[in-house]
């Protein structure tokens, strides 16, 4: 099986096979996930300063930041192109 590598924004590439789940980051469990990987030291904010629109759960127990939306990362990871109103990467 080859690698294959998710472009999650701004040059940055996460491992596709090893993502459990692309959430957004609005709900109170997801913001306490976030905070309590901080304080582990495994969370990883892929950003570059930009808001955060999806996180990504890795089978790592990694969390990733994201600037671009769950949808468009889902559009990315199923090989077609999102629209630009999906990515708002800007």
């Amino acid at each position: 099986m080859a690698l294959r590598l998710l472009n999650i924004g701004f040059g940055s590439m996460v491992s596709a096979s090893r993502i459990l789940a692309v959430v957004s980051p609005d709900s109170a469990p997801i913001k306490r996930l976030i905070q309590e990987s901080r304080e582990r030291g495994t969370a990883i904010d892929a950003t570059f300063g930009r808001k955060t629109r999806a996180v990504l759960v890795m089978d790592t127990d990694h969390v990733i930041l994201s600037a671009l939306t769950p949808e468009a990362l889902s559009a990315r990871l199923n090989g077609r192109e999102a629209s630009a109103a999906e990515e708002e990467e800007a």
